[in-house]
């Protein structure tokens, strides 16, 4: 029902009506685990930064159908961005950075088909935490492209990590959005609920 889609990508489920009709009618059944953020639960990525900021525009932006409205609202969210300082704790091991985003990925893809975590899966237990260090704009602009192929985790800026729990705060005020919602504010505490929920999908194994 949303503009993105991602979920019923990374499953493969196709989004034409009949095509999506058969695999319902096929019945196979998965189990993929579910995020939890502050109590609020989501399936594919919940990010904050840089990204609520994107977030909240795509939002705003009515007129604009399809992934279209997800590189609009980024090039408004960069014009106005500056650098935040993040504070990430990783099953109890901390760390801190300047950048723009941190994202916590129970699933590979948001925003209409970016790979924000190439190598995330929907069954493993964990999150795939990955996070954008400062870079000058241009830099940021000319490589957000990589991010529909996953290539961007190749750059030196991003990082990233695993764990099952991440705890998340920042030198001011940011929405978490997920699955295309603001779910909760930081400071965030997410989660993994492993083989939380069953999904119809097609058959074969859960790749992402």
């Amino acid at each position: 029902g949303g503009r993105g889609n991602d979920l019923a990508r990374v499953l493969g489920i196709p989004t034409e009506p009949e095509a999506a009709v058969k695999v319902l009618e096929a019945g196979e059944t998965r189990v993929i685990d579910v995020g939890e953020a502050n109590g609020e639960r989501f399936l594919c990525v919940a990010s904050c930064g840089f990204d609520s900021d994107a977030n909240r525009i795509a939002n705003e932006a009515k007129l604009i159908k399809g992934r279209l409205v997800y590189a609009y609202a980024a090039l408004r969210a960069l014009a106005a961005w500056k650098p935040a300082r993040f504070e990430i704790t990783l099953d109890g091991e901390g760390r801190e950075f300047r950048g723009y985003s941190v994202a916590a990925a129970n699933s590979k893809a948001f925003g209409g088909g970016m790979f924000v975590a190439p190598d995330a899966r929907l069954d493993d237990g964990e999150l795939d935490v990955v996070t954008v260090g400062d870079v000058p704009r241009f830099r940021y602009l000319r490589r957000l492209p990589q991010v529909f192929d996953g290539r961007h985790v190749d750059n030196e800026e991003v990082t990233v990590d695993r764990a099952a729990e991440v705890r998340i705060e920042a030198d001011r005020p940011f929405a978490v959005y997920a699955d295309g919602e603001h779910l909760t504010d930081l400071p965030a505490t997410l989660r993994v609920l492993p083989g939380a929920l069953r999904v119809i999908a097609p058959a074969g194994p859960v790749s992402a």
